[in-house]
């Protein structure tokens, strides 16, 4: 203790204006009885590494400098404006017009062969017929042979003066049809991304919370804009946050579950809603053009060396031919019952993401019959799910990703935790693999928490591979969905800038690769959740990663 109240005094101000500039020091535990009467703002304890739980009455941050990850979402986020610019619309009529606008194949031939090129310049044009001078419309380019079962994206690129180049690579001999839809005009893509970035209030969180004989419902979410006593559920390492309204007489540590509803609240303008009809969305551009037939011409195969991580994924990233999916890059393997249970003998494999990811554990025991579910307690569909084979040392593991995770139904918050805490809680060796998938979530947010998101999937995957640099780590990236979904919340045009984000901030580091957005648009599954021959080519692309 103190030997007066007049040297305490002055201990504390002298202790508090050392906090606040920023000097770090030992507190011994004789302070430790006055040091615990000051109320710390929860910001200044950016040294605790671990999720913190915490109440307060502001609902806004309190003020700090820009960090590294501030910095770098600032970049990212400059880059895609650049990408997505403002775009005046006045009328319908000045917006791009499927009807209007013109295609035309380049260097035409009577014949292809299989592994030509075809170029389609294509030249957009408004309702009145006007060339359009600037790009930016969002388009999916895909061919199909449906006799064979068989299809495949093509490329697009965008020369940002109103015209664009379509490439179609011939993969596969026989009648190919060709299809370009202009899912949404410029003019639109401009204001998904306005109205995405400008408010996270489009879904609504209600966290429960429980004791031995009480339960109350609150109000959570990313931000909350109310003057009310907050829950704040902090990671401070990742500058993660989560927030729900403290209901009375409830700690926040009393947060068991969770279930969201979407929010009567749109950031589009009524003119603007006018290009989301579904009328205006993914309108056929090529009805003009017939198919083509497409010969063998006895051209030789060019040798590819067999799957693995760290390979280069190119654009189309393969194809579909009579249902099975033949990548385009590397020589995929077609594994059998058997090979499939060799090749998960003695794996340890992680799925960490979403429901497009919980698809796999529910498929695979359909192929390995040895696989069975272990009950983990809990309830519905959301809870942890694990596959054992104890005799072949085999464990296969689905988890949720954590916030933003958006459904009707009542769901666990207690075992769940972001996906960088959860690699980095895994060990690793060179038997253990980890899935990981996310996006689908996050569309009806403002891009920043998708790209911390990522960041911190990066670093946590660079930790992993400084103490296990044999763990095999996979990326599947997120699907394609229905084309007529909720466009404002969950459209595809959002899943695209994640799915070109993600594979940026990725891109250089020794994953490897599931191309679902390629995949399903191949397919043409046009459903968040593909049917099961889909997950069953995914499953086969991870099994030659780790096999």
């Amino acid at each position: 203790m103190f030997p007066n109240m007049r040297l305490q005094k002055r201990l504390m101000i002298l202790t508090l204006l050392l906090v606040l500039a920023g000097i770090h020091f030992v507190i011994y535990p004789e302070s430790t009885k006055f040091w615990s009467a000051l109320k710390l703002p929860v910001s200044l304890h950016h040294w605790n590494t671990s999720m913190k739980y915490s109440h307060s009455k502001t609902p806004k941050t309190p003020l700090r400098s820009l960090t590294e990850m501030d910095l770098r979402i600032k970049e990212i986020v400059k880059k895609l404006d650049q990408l997505i610019p403002p775009r005046p619309f006045t009328h319908l009529n000045t917006t791009t017009s499927a009807a209007h606008s013109t295609a035309t194949i380049l260097n035409p031939r009577d014949t292809y062969c299989r592994g030509d090129q075809l170029d389609i310049l294509l030249e957009m044009k408004d309702h009145l017929g006007r060339k359009k001078e600037y790009g930016g419309d969002f388009l999916r380019a895909r061919m199909s042979s449906p006799a064979l079962n068989a299809g495949a994206s093509g490329k697009v690129t965008d020369f940002n003066n109103g015209t664009y180049l379509v490439s179609f690579t011939l993969f596969w001999a026989g009648q190919v049809s060709l299809s370009l839809l202009l899912i949404h005009p410029s003019e639109g893509a401009s204001a998904l991304w306005r109205a995405r970035n400008q408010g996270y209030d489009k879904v609504i969180f209600t966290g429960l919370f429980a004791n031995t004989t009480f339960q109350a419902r609150s109000e959570c979410g990313l931000t909350l804009n109310t003057s009310a006593e907050l829950c704040q559920y902090l990671d401070t390492r990742d500058q993660e946050t989560f927030y729900c309204v403290r209901p009375q007489h409830f700690p926040c540590s009393a947060l068991t579950h969770m279930s969201t509803r979407d929010k009567n609240i749109s950031y589009l303008t009524v003119k603007e809603k006018s290009l989301f009809h579904r009328s205006n969305v993914g309108v056929e551009m090529m009805k003009a053009l017939k198919g083509i037939d497409v010969s063998e011409c006895n051209k030789s195969e060019v040798i590819k060396e067999k799957c693995q991580i760290g390979m280069k994924i190119p654009v189309p990233s393969g194809y579909s031919l009579k249902g099975r999916w033949m990548t385009t890059f590397c020589n995929q393997t077609q594994l059998n019952t058997i090979r499939i249970n060799e090749c998960l003998k003695g794996k340890l494999v992680y799925l960490l993401g979403d429901s497009t990811l919980r698809q796999w554990i529910y498929y695979l025991p359909k192929v390995v019959k040895t696989l069975k579910f272990f009950d983990l307690h809990g309830t519905g569909p959301f809870k942890k799910h694990l596959l054992l084979d104890a005799e072949k040392h085999t464990q296969i593991q689905w988890k949720k990703h954590s916030y933003p995770f958006i459904t009707l139904q009542l769901y666990s918050v207690i075992d769940e935790d972001y996906i960088p805490r959860e690699i980095d809680r895994i060990t690793g060796d060179k038997n253990t693999a980890i899935v990981i998938t996310l996006g689908q979530h996050f569309r009806p947010f403002p891009i920043d928490i998708f790209i911390r998101r990522a960041i911190n999937i990066r670093k946590a995957i660079e930790r992993l591979f400084l103490r296990s640099p044999g763990t095999k780590v996979i990326l599947k990236t997120e699907n394609i969905r229905e084309m007529h979904t909720e466009t404002e919340r969950f459209g595809d045009f959002h899943g695209y800038i994640q799915y070109l984000t993600m594979k940026d901030i990725l891109q250089d580091l020794n994953v490897g690769i599931i191309d679902a957005w390629d995949m399903t648009i191949a397919y043409g599954t046009n459903n968040v959740h593909p049917p099961d021959h889909v997950i069953g080519q995914q499953i086969s692309m991870f099994l030659n990663y780790i096999c």
